[in-house]
């Protein structure tokens, strides 16, 4: 390939770990990467000192969804100009492939690739409920990739192999864990205390992430409560936190999803209500209708709902369908794509 690379997109972690993914493929093949993403949000921290990158630019964007007239107005001014200054960065750095991962932090670079004529656009869609910009660039994508659409020559998710190699096969439920994000999630906290009496009666055990702002009250609750959980705010080896359960309670944000899946590890998603375009719920329908998991909504979900997933049998089976939901070289096969469109 000639030139650099542009990877762009993020403001969550969901985002940014196929950001990540792609800069790590490309880097091993020998290609330079920029990454373009936006001072607000998540991007900084994932990239600001990645040594491995050519360069990381954070342009000063916000999203436009869910602002009044004004707030609209003055973020896309916002993008207009980081795309100009894209231009300029583009024409440096000799780059004629963009891969956008979406989220608001991408539309300057996504939107520069559009207007040049020798630039080619890849997109990645994490989600089974498409972004408004993913939505709206699409049609000038030379590839889209996504993990639901049929249509994507490669569907699947950029998956850490750290996941893949904890993977088993479960048979008995000998401990739950329980996943509320690194952000955590005081719902499932909650729930997760209201049934650790009764897990702990089974001799069942209890891993359980809390998230930062409530780790301390849980962590309380559970020696009140005398059990002794393996609780955390976070941990990032999450994966072998996820190998030691048989069954698991989590959001379903696609990362997190796809990273239970490729671990072949049953879960209950019970999806954040407040995402966009409900795509929590619509991702974990996407598994649900294939037998690969329960879902449950805030508002729906019960004890005995919670107690009736734990059948081992059903688990068993499900465990093993989850094997097949997700490839093992998904991030190689997309970027051996793009170089080849890339050095015809």
């Amino acid at each position: 390939m000639h030139g650099a690379v542009v990877i762009t997109g993020g403001g969550t972690g969901g985002h940014l770990k196929v950001a990540k993914a792609f800069e790590t493929e490309f880097i091993s093949r020998g290609v330079h990467c920029i990454f373009i993403g936006s001072v607000n949000g998540q991007d900084k921290q994932w990239f600001e000192h990645d040594i491995k990158l050519r360069k990381a630019i954070f342009l000063d964007t916000r999203g436009v969804v869910n602002k009044g007239f004004f707030g609209k107005v003055k973020s896309l001014f916002q993008i207009y100009t980081a795309m100009s200054h894209c231009q300029e960065v583009f024409d440096k750095a000799d780059v004629k492939t963009v891969i956008s991962v979406g989220g608001f932090s991408a539309a300057p670079a996504t939107f520069a690739s559009v207007f040049r004529s020798n630039c080619k656009l890849y997109i990645h869609e994490q989600n089974s409920v498409m972004g408004k910009l993913n939505k709206l660039t699409a049609r000038f994508a030379t590839e889209m990739f996504s993990s639901y659409d049929e249509t994507s020559r490669i569907k699947d998710y950029p998956v850490d192999m750290e996941f893949f190699d904890e993977a088993r096969i479960r048979e008995k439920v000998k401990t739950v864990i329980f996943l509320g994000g690194s952000q955590g999630a005081v719902f499932i906290n909650e729930f997760a205390l209201k049934v650790a009496i009764n897990l702990n009666d089974m001799g069942i055990k209890i891993i359980h992430q809390t998230g930062q702002l409530d780790f301390a009250r849980v962590k309380k609750r559970y020696a009140q409560l005398g059990i002794d959980a393996d609780v955390f705010d976070f941990d990032s080896n999450i994966s072998k936190k996820m190998a030691q359960a048989d069954f698991a309670v989590s959001r379903s944000g696609a990362s997190t999803l796809w990273e239970l899946s490729a671990n072949s590890l049953p879960t209950l998603f019970i999806p954040y209500p407040y995402a966009a375009k409900d795509h929590q719920f619509h991702n974990a329908k996407f598994l649900m209708e294939k037998n690969l998991c329960y879902v449950q909504r805030e508002n729906e979900l019960k004890e005995k709902y919670f107690f009736d997933c734990l059948n081992e049998e059903k688990l068993h089976k499900m465990s093993q369908g989850l094997v097949h939901s997700i490839l093992l070289d998904g991030i190689k096969s997309m970027v051996d794509i793009i170089v080849q469109d890339n050095t015809k």
